[in-house]
């Protein structure tokens, strides 16, 4: 099946789901999914060559699961329509708006978290009452199956999977969608904008960059070593919130490098995805002088390391002389997916949330904020931008349609047309001009 036909085929698949029917198809995919949980885990252990079953029962199983459940249950308050403030002029018009489905949306997701990416973004887009179409990644094609096989028993009716590689990823792009969905690198993340530009597609694109973590001068340099490496390590560092780069305030890198062997975290269970993955790692290290601490390398910030998104089992490390030199560091940088501090104050923390821009700020650990459904997820600029997650995904996926319903008489009905003397002298009254 093409994009083209999938989308034909839906469009052509009757009225939107109705509340409950929603419902119910959220919580099946819910049953599917722990259903087919072993399996899952074995798809993505094919896939990778090797991938720590926790990572994917909890990052691809559960948290597909928990995002159901959590919007089946707040779904009918989500979707209630929202009254609106009418000015006097108006009285007595009721005014409001109301979650309407855009329609067919398509998603494109990555390889890193084949069923989290795809069906998680689906689970939004199905509670805002949308058909979806999925394009899972080429680059995992047992896990890309399997998604086929789960959305034909939960969703028969509501979804479609296209499967390919390339070519079949470039027509998916360019196709009519009332709303698009990507996943992935930011390069290829403007190509698809471009792409969807002609139909004038709206878009939500969740992309990658730098994602630092700032270790603060009253920090305890262990237990932040051992947050950042624990984070890290999920998925062998594939993550898009993953840290990235350590901004080290007022502590020496051999210091940090220290504590981290000490950490204990022992080795990775994941392995980098494929072997063109681990060539671009390969080119990002370079021949810097590296350091081991539970299977991820601790490198210095410099080069290459210092500006490309690192996305994998890789931790770039710099020291700063001062908190405004770590913000200046980020702020040099494309906006973050997600900045973590550790050991900061309250102060501190205000003043990293007012001098930086980000999709997420959190203190005292890293990753762990996706696994939140009712936060909003998304980045900001060349990190990405839309949301996804919770009442902020169904909002994403709706169309907020105005209503009014006027009454018989109005105070602005003294401007309607024929408009004499008194017209005139309200409308100048109006905006404060001075009587003619």
């Amino acid at each position: 099946m093409t994009p083209a036909e999938a989308l034909a085929e839906l469009r052509a698949a009757g009225p939107a789901p109705s509340l409950p029917e929603r419902r119910a198809a959220l919580l099946a995919l819910r049953r599917v999914m722990l259903a087919r949980a072993e399996a899952v885990a074995a798809a993505a252990a094919a896939d990778y060559g090797g991938r720590d079953p926790v990572d994917t029962l909890l990052a691809d199983v559960l948290l597909v699961a928990d995002a159901a459940r959590f919007a089946a249950r707040r779904l009918r308050r989500w979707a209630r329509p929202r009254r609106a403030a009418v000015p006097l002029p108006f009285w007595p018009a009721r005014a409001w708006s109301e979650p309407v489905p855009k329609g067919v949306i398509g998603i494109m997701a990555p390889w890193n978290y084949p069923f989290q990416l795809s069906l998680g973004v689906a689970v939004d887009a199905v509670a805002a009452g949308n058909r979806v179409v999925l394009k899972p990644s080429e680059a995992t094609p047992a896990c890309a199956a399997l998604v086929a096989d789960i959305v034909a028993e939960a969703w028969p009716g509501l979804a479609r999977v296209v499967q390919g590689g390339p070519e079949v990823a470039a027509a998916f792009a360019a196709a009519p969608w009332d709303h698009l969905v990507f996943t992935g690198g930011t390069e290829t993340g403007r190509k698809v904008m471009a792409a969807a530009a002609p139909h004038l597609t709206p878009l939500t694109l969740e992309l990658g960059g730098k994602c630092p973590a700032i270790v603060l001068p009253g920090a305890d340099l262990g237990r932040a070593a051992r947050d950042i490496l624990a984070a890290k390590a999920v998925n062998a560092g594939q993550t898009c919130i993953a840290p990235d780069t350590v901004l080290l305030v007022g502590h020496p890198a051999a210091a940090f490098a220290r504590a981290a062997r000490a950490a204990g975290l022992g080795g990775l269970g994941t392995r980098v995805v494929n072997a063109a993955q681990q060539a671009r790692l390969d080119r990002l290290a370079g021949d810097a002088a590296r350091e081991e601490a539970g299977g991820i390398a601790l490198l210095p910030a410099a080069g290459a390391l210092a500006e490309e998104e690192i996305f994998g089992p890789l931790l770039a490390l710099a020291e700063c002389a001062d908190l405004p030199a770590a913000l200046a560091w980020i702020n040099a940088r494309p906006a973050p997916l997600a900045i973590s501090l550790h050991g900061a104050t309250r102060a501190e923390e205000a003043a990293v949330a007012a001098g930086t821009v980000s999709g997420a700020l959190v203190s005292g650990r890293a990753l762990e904020h996706a696994a939140m459904p009712g936060l909003p997820f998304g980045g900001v600029g060349a990190s990405g931008f839309g949301r996804r997650g919770g009442e902020a995904g169904f909002a994403e996926f709706s169309h907020w349609r105005a209503r009014v319903r006027h009454g018989p008489w109005s105070l602005s009905r003294l401007l309607d047309p024929p408009r004499g003397a008194f017209a005139h002298r309200l409308a100048r009254r109006l905006v404060g001009l001075p009587p003619e």
